[in-house]
């Protein structure tokens, strides 16, 4: 059975353990494209890498391709759609990051003083060195915070402060569904008190920086971390489906999470680093590194915004140069190598705002070229800007840990910039 549209071709198409639709819209210069992306998303769900995916790319800020296949609610089969609301997760993070810039950019947070200044509770800090807590020798600062060199961990068991993170997300997930929820400004007070895994600056690790971010800006503008991006970023880009929660009448749009792998995948119902599963109700804990839902139109709009250099629809959002510190780097080469640690494939990449930043193409494994910058979410979220070519790529999906839907996000990259690239 077929169906077809102005601009979509629409198949419902049985497999032996679900059905899939797809769509695909048809753009001038998207024709010649369409089939290879479509064929890459294909295939990946088909294998059972998850249940449904979407990519949405833009090349000058104008749409080029946008194609869907599978399902964002598999057990009653609805399809996934271009109006389909994602958790983030850490795509959450660039998003944080130019709220800090931003407020830099006007003078109200210093990135090279010491976080205390803005959040008290940061006042004495201790490292852990072979099990001897012994008082911080540098204090961390906002820029540690955005490189993620803070020594702040997210939770682990190899590590003194990843179990005592695991402790304190443990509480807040203890009292989520609670009358006393622990709240942004409480989160960052309790996370002051955790053994940072090495003297701040010294190293990458990726960790709790953004979260801290989310109450440094909720401190300094004197709103809550919500209320500060609706105004200065979600109204004025037109993000209508963006925030720390989904409201009822739009809850049907939110996509399952899932788990496994083909006639095995189910539905993940997971309350993951704090965050409630169904996302219905606003939350006190708004996370700046992974607490944000979305659609693929919605964060075109902020990634368009950063390709034009802090403008939309001739609006400025962000100053100019505020972008170019946001999406130039900032590890130096002593933290760089611990990059690579966490993510093989990020050779030739550095790290600064929260996001990945290509500043060696010949070391990469993916077609990147100089200036590309974005990053991902657990679930499997993606986003690209490439400024040398005016390409923005956006995918969505929502597989529990990434795993195989990261070779989708990065097999779908190389496709669009052998089509689109100059």
């Amino acid at each position: 059975m077929a169906a077809h549209c102005t601009l979509c071709l629409c198949v419902t198409k049985p497999m032996a353990w679900h059905k899939v639709a797809y769509r695909k819209s048809n753009t001038e210069m998207g024709i010649i494209m369409i089939d290879k992306v479509y064929n890459v998303i294909k295939d990946s769900i088909d294998s059972g890498s998850t249940a449904g995916a979407n990519l949405l790319v833009l090349k000058d800020g104008k749409e080029v391709v946008y194609c869907d296949y599978g399902f964002r609610d598999l057990e009653n089969h609805i399809a996934i759609s271009r109006d389909t609301i994602f958790r983030l997760y850490s795509q959450t993070k660039p998003i944080t990051a130019a709220a800090t810039v931003l407020l830099a950019s006007e003078g109200k947070i210093d990135l090279s003083a010491d976080i205390a200044e803005y959040l008290p509770e940061f006042q004495n800090q201790f490292v852990n060195v072979n099990g001897r807590r012994v008082p911080a020798t540098r204090h961390i600062t906002g820029k540690d915070l955005l490189n993620m060199t803070s020594g702040l961990a997210y939770p682990d068991e190899m590590t003194v402060g990843g179990r005592k993170s695991a402790n304190i997300f443990w509480q807040v997930g203890n009292r989520l569904y609670t009358d006393k929820p622990v709240t942004t400004e409480e989160f960052s007070k309790m996370m002051a008190g955790i053994d940072l895994c090495f003297e701040p600056g010294e190293r990458f690790m990726y960790g709790i920086s953004a979260d801290i971010l989310g109450a440094l800006v909720e401190r300094v503008s004197g709103v809550s971390f919500g209320e500060f991006l609706n105004k200065r970023f979600f109204e004025p880009l037109e993000m209508q489906d963006t925030d720390f929660y989904v409201p009822k009448e739009k809850a049907g749009r939110l996509a399952k999470v899932y788990d496994g792998f083909g006639a095995e995948l189910h539905e993940l119902k997971t309350d993951h680093l704090g965050l409630r599963y169904m996302r219905d109700v606003p939350p006190a804990f708004e996370s700046g590194g992974a607490g944000l839902c979305s659609t693929l139109d919605d964060y075109s709009h902020f990634g368009c915004m950063l390709l034009h250099m802090g403008e939309y629809k001739g609006r400025k959002i962000m100053p100019a140069q505020a972008v170019r510190f946001m999406t130039r780097g900032g590890l130096c080469a002593a933290q760089k190598p611990w990059l690579k640690m966490g993510w093989d494939w990020l050779g030739g990449y550095t790290y600064g705002s929260l996001m990945r930043i290509c500043d060696n193409e010949a070391e990469t494994t993916v077609f990147s070229s100089e200036g590309e910058y974005g990053w991902d979410g657990w679930l499997g979220t993606f986003f690209s800007n490439e400024p040398k070519h005016g390409i923005t790529m956006l995918m969505g999906v929502q597989q529990a840990g990434m795993g195989r839907t990261a070779t989708l996000a990065r097999m779908l990259k190389n496709v669009v910039m052998a089509e689109l690239a100059d």
